[in-house]
């Protein structure tokens, strides 16, 4: 099935020569392999949607595909999350003992990930094998023509290195890693959204309870609109202000000048404010960056282009952003940067938190953390993200994280199928549910619907509740609207932070962004670099043209702050658990 004659006659010679230095026999040499497979599955991966049996199968599958390149050395990237820290130091040597193929798997930040590829894709020198690049980058890479198509990978050069029970239907992502004209570019390993995150201990208090609806007339609960999401802000730190002894906050966020920043408007901050336009898994023809597009190209971000980035629901998102962390979150939240200010609510004086990641999930159920119970069940639970005035039904509500398994034509042949077949080591079924239940980052339907993970849910704050349920189709990562995501991101946190330093109002801030998108796309345009769907750019006109125009860019609302709505925690699981 696998033709030796693809690969160097040196590498070729890699098996037998192996097996001779160690004085092994062929067949003693194989059984290696074999051995290790079965040590991997019974000790390590010993849960599981495939029986054991299967497993086995599945593991075979992968040392007999690598046996023409036993010897090889490859490197591949991700960043630094737990998920990706189970794949460096246990994933990568499962996979060297069980094919011979060695596996060096690095660990960055996401910036510098970005980093590396950008170099890759602009010098075409090969930096790294694979990479595991956030399919927010889909845009870049449909447009650009340097990744090498997943489905490429599946129909041609690796159809013989493509695993069998790879099951593409399972995967809960592909829609974010799919070209407008239907092409698979990235292969989905681990995903997370931005929930709204509170303590539901201190939600369920009768004395709060009565507190809160004595001041504000309506029920304390899970904040359905942005407006409720400001009431419970402002009551636990202006009205409840200690809890045990301790001073409490409403809200908790972060503000330093950093490319975190950018990180926090870019995921989906304008959309949960109703920026953009109505459409799943972004808004069209303007997403929640407030890019426009006609047909598959876009045609500006500032609404005298017919763009939102610089719109009346931008504008208002990015106020209430730096209201509320000058006035509910503690004092040192402005000066820290995203990293800095993940591990805060662990430490039990916050409240809530309205762009919380379930990548922190797993740091927050450690026992012994102030949130945590002593029967080991969080004090803690997330839950959808309340929406702004300006959102409507219809509309992408959150992001998802999606880093997916991303390959590049500058890298050789031989070298990519064994970053492939690595690749989809990584989301096998054999792996996947263990890998989900260590880094609580699933991307596979049956893992979510397995009985491990029904058993792992109390202790998990509503993980596998909201991976169930039907709400989650309203999370999703940037879209294809975007067409550079390096060159454009690094944009947003240096004008956002012109806004959170006061330096400039959120108007100002948000124009000045606009106008850099738009020239970087009108550099984009002229350059002519792009294979398709290239940037071409609308003619400025009239804000009030496109403000009267249906969808985005909305006209600024008369009234920004409706009626504060709440619904209990319970009402909504019921409400998820019906409508499955």
């Amino acid at each position: 099935m696998f033709k030796n004659n693809k690969y160097p006659k040196a590498l070729l010679l890699s098996t037998a020569i192996g097996a001779a230095s160690m004085g092994l026999s062929l067949q003693a040499y194989a059984d290696q392999y074999s051995d290790a497979a079965k040590k991997w599955v019974s000790e390590e991966f010993d849960v599981s949607t495939l029986s054991q049996e299967e497993q086995l199968k599945e593991m075979q599958w992968f040392t007999d595909a690598a046996e023409s390149m036993r010897g090889m050395e490859i490197n591949v990237v991700s960043e630094t999350i737990a998920t990706h820290e189970y794949e460096a130091n246990v994933l990568a040597k499962a996979f060297t003992e069980i094919t011979g193929i060695k596996v060096n798997h690095n660990l960055i930040q996401e910036g510098d990930v970005i980093e590396k590829l950008q170099t890759q894709m602009q010098s075409g020198r090969n930096i790294y094998d694979a990479y595991v690049n956030d399919s927010d980058l889909i845009g870049t890479h449909f447009r650009y023509g340097k990744a090498f198509p997943v489905q490429e990978l599946i129909d041609g050069e690796g159809k013989d290195f493509t695993l069998p029970t790879l099951d593409l239907d399972d995967f809960i992502g592909l829609e974010f890693v799919t070209a407008p004209d239907g092409t698979l570019y990235q292969l989905p390993d681990q995903q997370f959204a931005n929930l709204y995150w509170f303590r539901a201990d201190w939600f369920e208090r009768e004395d709060l309870k009565k507190q809160f609806q004595d001041i504000y007339g309506y029920e304390l609960g899970v904040p359905v609109n942005w407006s409720a999401y400001e009431d419970i802000a402002e009551f636990f730190t202006v009205h409840v202000k200690e809890i045990d002894g301790e001073r409490v906050y409403g809200h908790m966020d972060y503000g330093k000048k950093d490319p975190s920043l950018g990180w926090r408007f870019t995921d989906a901050w304008f959309s949960m404010a109703g920026a953009g336009d109505k459409g799943l898994p972004n808004g069209l023809p303007v997403d929640e960056w407030g890019i426009r597009v006609d047909d598959c190209r876009p045609v500006g971000s500032s609404v005298a282009r017919g763009g939102a980035t610089n719109g009346p629901a931008a504008v208002y998102a990015t106020a209430k952003y730096v209201d509320w962390l000058n006035k509910y979150a503690p004092p040192e939240a402005s000066g820290m940067t995203f990293s800095e200010a993940g591990p805060v609510p662990a430490q039990g004086n916050i409240a809530q938190q309205i762009f919380w990641y379930t990548a922190f999930t797993s740091s927050m159920t450690k026992e012994g953390l102030p949130v945590v119970n002593e029967d080991g069940t969080p004090k803690w639970r997330m839950a959808p993200s309340p929406h702004g005035p300006y959102w409507e039904e219809g509309m992408k509500l959150g992001y998802q994280d999606v880093g997916s398994w991303t390959f590049m034509k500058s890298t050789p042949k031989e070298r990519r199928l064994a970053a492939w077949l690595y690749a989809q080591f990584t989301v096998s079924k054999t792996v996947s549910l263990k890998k989900t239940l260590v880094g609580l980052t699933p991307i596979r339907n049956s893992d979510i619907n397995s009985q491990a993970m029904t058993e792992a849910a109390p202790k998990l704050g509503g993980l596998v509740e909201f991976y169930r349920s039907p709400a989650r189709v309203q999370w999703s990562p940037t879209g294809t609207n975007v067409p550079d995501y390096p060159k454009l991101a690094q944009l947003w946190w240096q004008y956002i932070a012109q806004a959170a330093s006061g330096e400039a109002t959120p108007q100002e801030a948000l124009d000045g962004l606009a106008e850099a998108q738009d020239k970087v796309m009108m550099r984009l345009e002229r350059a002519n670099v792009m294979d398709t769907c290239g940037p071409k750019l609308n003619e400025p006109r009239e804000a009030s043209y496109w403000l009267d125009q249906p969808g985005a860019p909305k006209a600024k609302l008369a009234n920004e702050k409706p009626q504060g709505q709440t619904v209990a925690y319970k009402e909504l699981l019921k409400k998820w658990e019906q409508a499955n």
